[in-house]
C-alpha cells in the first residue's frame, strides 16, 4: 500500500471538493423547501430535536485560553470575538494564541455526562468560530488543532461520548465570518476585507462599495466553508449543523452552502440562520430572557452568563430557577432551549457552569416528563407560570404557588379526567368554576420552590379559551407585549435579551399592540404601562382603549434603555366577558415613540 504525502494529500483533498463544487454550480439549482412549505423528508429530520426541547451550546476553541484578556488588554462582551475587538493580526494570533494552546485537563466523558445528567439531549460544539481555526485535523486548511500543543481531535472524543450516553451530536460552524483567510468576509484590520467593523454601514457590501469582492468570498466559500462543512459530515457523521452570521455572504452563497450539505447528508438537521427562512427550523435571539410567540418549531440560545465564550471577568451567572423556568417558557411556545456554556482554555468546565447544569439536572430527574416530546400549550398565559402539553396531557408549570392551595387553569374549557402532582403522585381535585375556568384544591405548599409541576389528563382532545384571564382580586395581570399582536406598520419586537423583551422599534402612527383578554366578573382595575426609552428626549403619547373606554399616556424619557419605569394611565371599569385591548400611538414624539413591555393591570376593591 503506498502512502502519499500529507502536502498531495491535502491538494487531492481540496481539489475534489472544489470540482464538486464546480460542477455543481452547472446543474439546475437543488430544490429547497421553506419552512413555510410542507416537506416531509424536514419532519422526518427534525423529529428527535422537537422531542429532545434541551440541548447544550458550547463555545470552545484557542480563544478559550485567554479569558477574555490578551497581553494585558481586555475583549468586548463576547469572549470568542477578541480578536476582532482587539484586532489582532492572524500572525499574532496563530503564535500566541493558537500555538501553545493545550486543553491538558480536556475529559470528553465527563463533559457529555454532566450534560446528560443535566436532562439535555443534544450537544453542539464550535468546530470553528470566526477566528477561522478548525478544532479538528480538517485536511482543507492547517489553521487546526495539529498545531497546538494539545494535538488531540476533541471532536471525535465528544462524538463518542455522545453515543455513549444517547445524545445527538452536531458543530456550530462560522461559514461566513472567518478572521483568518483573506478572502472570507471579516478581517478588516489585516486585509483590505468587506463585512467587518469598517463596513457596518454597508452590511450587503456586494450591492454597496464592494461588490469587486464578491469573486474573492465565492473562492473562499469554495475552498475553504463547503470542503471544511463536508469533511466534518464526512469524518463525524452528525446530526445537526449549527450557521451563524449569513448576513456576511450574499444568499446565493448560503443556498450554495445549504445545497452542499443536503447532497453530503440529507439527514442533517441545519438551523435557521443559514439561508432566510430554509432551515429546518428557525433560530431565534441569543441570550433571551422572554420569548415572543413564534409560528412553527424554533430554538433560543441564552447562556450561563453573558459572553458565549469563557471570560475570567463575567461572573453573572444566573441561578439553576432561571433555566428551569426559561426551558418551561420556551416549551410552551413550542420551543427549544440550547443553554451555552463556555468552557476553560484547559478543558474544564467553569465551577458555576457545572453548578447550573447540577441545578437543573436536580429538576430535570423528576419533571422531564414535562419537557421531552411536549408542545406549545393550548392555554392561554397564566399568571402563576407556564404550561405545556402532550397528547391529551397537560403539564402545569407553577412559579408562583397559590398560598390558598387553589390554583385557576384559566380558559380550560376540556373536562379533566385526573390531576396529580408529578412528583409525589398526590391526587389533585378539579372544580369547575364556569365554562371557561377550572380551580384545583392543590396542596397549600408545591413541591419544588423554582416549579412545581401538575400533570392534568383531559377527556378527548384539549379544548381551551385563549383570551387572556385578567385577575379578579390579590394579584396584578401582566400583558407582555411578546404574549400580545403587533398590529399595522412600524413596529418591531427587540431580540428578546435583557432590557430588550419590548417593541424596539415604533415609528407609526398606525403600529400598535393588542390583546384578547377576558374577566369573569365586573372589575375595575388600575392600568399602568411599563417601558423604557430609547433617547432622553423621547416625548410622544399613546392611548389605550378597551370596551369604549380611553386611557391616554404621555412617554416620560428614561435615562438609559434598560431603565424602566411603569407609569399609572388610570382606571378602567369592565364588565364579564371579552375584550380587545389594544395601545396606539398618538403623537410619536421623535423617532420612536418608546420600549413598551408590558401593560400592567391591577384590580381594585
Amino acid at each position: 500500500m503506498c502512502r502519499l504525502c500529507p502536502a498531495f494529500v491535502r491538494f487531492a483533498f481540496v481539489a475534489s471538493m472544489i470540482v464538486l463544487v464546480l460542477r455543481a454550480t452547472d446543474e439546475p439549482p437543488m430544490i429547497l423547501h421553506s419552512l413555510d412549505e410542507p416537506d416531509p423528508a424536514r419532519d422526518e429530520r427534525i423529529a428527535w430535536h422537537t422531542e429532545a426541547r434541551f440541548g447544550c451550546f458550547v463555545h470552545w476553541g484557542v480563544y478559550s485560553s485567554l479569558g477574555n484578556e490578551f497581553e494585558g488588554r481586555k475583549g468586548g462582551g463576547y469572549a470568542e470575538h477578541i480578536m476582532r475587538v482587539l484586532k489582532i493580526p492572524r500572525a499574532t494570533y496563530l503564535e500566541k494564541v493558537a500555538l501553545p494552546f493545550n486543553a491538558a485537563k480536556f475529559d470528553a466523558d465527563a463533559w457529555v455526562r454532566l450534560m446528560h445528567d443535566a436532562g439535555m439531549r443534544y450537544l453542539i460544539i464550535t468546530a470553528k468560530h470566526h477566528d477561522g481555526f478548525a478544532m479538528w485535523p480538517s485536511k482543507v486548511s492547517d489553521y487546526n488543532i495539529n498545531v497546538t500543543k494539545f494535538k488531540r481531535d476533541p471532536m471525535a472524543e465528544l462524538s463518542a461520548a455522545c453515543k455513549k450516553y444517547g445524545l445527538k451530536f452536531g458543530f456550530y460552524y462560522s461559514h461566513a465570518f472567518d478572521w483568518e483567510h483573506p478572502d472570507a468576509p471579516g478581517n478588516d484590520w489585516d486585509y483590505d476585507n468587506p463585512g467587518g467593523d469598517k463596513n457596518r454601514d454597508d452590511p450587503n457590501w456586494w450591492k454597496g462599495r464592494r461588490p469587486d469582492f464578491l469573486p474573492k468570498a465565492q473562492h473562499y466559500v469554495t475552498e475553504k466553508s463547503i470542503p471544511q462543512i463536508r469533511e466534518l459530515i464526512a469524518m463525524y457523521h452528525p446530526d445537526i449543523l449549527w450557521f451563524d452570521t449569513p448576513s456576511k455572504l450574499p444568499p446565493e452563497e448560503n443556498r450554495r452552502i445549504l445545497e452542499a450539505v443536503r447532497a453530503a447528508d440529507a439527514h442533517v438537521v441545519v438551523n435557521g440562520r443559514l439561508l432566510g427562512n430554509y432551515g429546518d427550523y428557525k433560530s431565534t435571539a441569543d441570550r433571551p430572557a422572554y420569548f415572543p410567540d413564534t409560528p412553527g418549531h424554533w430554538e433560543g440560545i441564552p447562556t450561563t452568563n453573558e459572553s458565549y465564550g469563557f471570560s475570567k471577568f463575567d461572573t453573572s451567572h444566573k441561578p439553576p430557577e432561571h433555566f428551569i423556568r426559561l426551558l418551561a417558557e420556551a416549551v410552551s411556545k413550542g420551543g427549544n432551549v440550547l443553554m451555552n456554556i463556555g468552557p476553560r482554555g484547559d478543558g474544564v468546565i467553569d465551577d458555576p457552569d457545572q453548578k447550573i447544569l447540577r441545578g437543573i439536572g436536580a429538576w430535570m430527574q423528576k419533571n422531564s416528563a414535562s419537557i421531552y416530546g411536549c408542545d406549545r400549550t393550548p392555554l392561554p398565559v397564566q399568571n402563576w407560570g407556564a404550561s405545556t402539553r402532550k397528547g391529551g396531557t397537560l403539564y402545569l408549570h407553577v412559579f408562583h404557588w397559590p398560598r390558598d392551595g387553589k390554583l385557576l387553569i384559566a380558559g380550560l374549557q376540556s373536562e379533566i379526567n385526573s390531576a396529580r402532582v408529578l412528583t409525589t403522585n398526590r391526587a389533585v381535585t378539579a372544580k369547575r368554576l364556569n365554562a371557561d375556568d377550572v380551580e384545583l384544591a392543590v396542596p397549600t405548599v408545591g413541591s419544588d420552590q423554582v416549579d412545581s409541576v401538575i400533570e392534568v389528563e383531559c377527556v378527548g382532545d384539549i379544548v381551551a379559551n385563549r383570551a387572556r384571564l385578567l385577575a379578579a382580586k390579590g394579584e396584578t395581570t401582566s400583558l407582555h407585549v411578546f404574549d400580545g399582536q403587533l398590529t399595522g406598520k412600524g413596529g418591531r419586537y427587540g431580540d428578546a435579551k435583557k432590557s430588550n423583551d419590548v417593541i424596539e422599534s415604533w415609528t407609526s402612527l398606525d403600529a400598535g399592540v393588542e390583546w384578547r383578554v377576558r374577566v369573569a366578573a365586573p372589575t375595575r382595575f388600575k392600568l399602568s404601562a411599563n417601558y423604557s426609552t430609547a433617547t432622553k428626549d423621547a416625548h410622544g403619547a399613546f392611548a389605550v382603549t378597551v370596551a369604549d373606554q380611553k386611557l391616554v399616556g404621555r412617554v416620560t424619557p428614561t435615562d438609559r434603555i434598560g431603565d424602566f419605569r411603569s407609569d399609572p394611565l388610570g382606571e378602567i371599569a369592565l364588565p364579564a366577558g371579552e375584550f380587545l385591548l389594544a395601545v396606539r400611538a398618538i403623537d410619536l414624539g421623535g423617532a420612536s415613540l418608546m420600549r413598551l413591555r408590558q401593560l400592567e393591570l391591577s384590580p381594585l376593591k
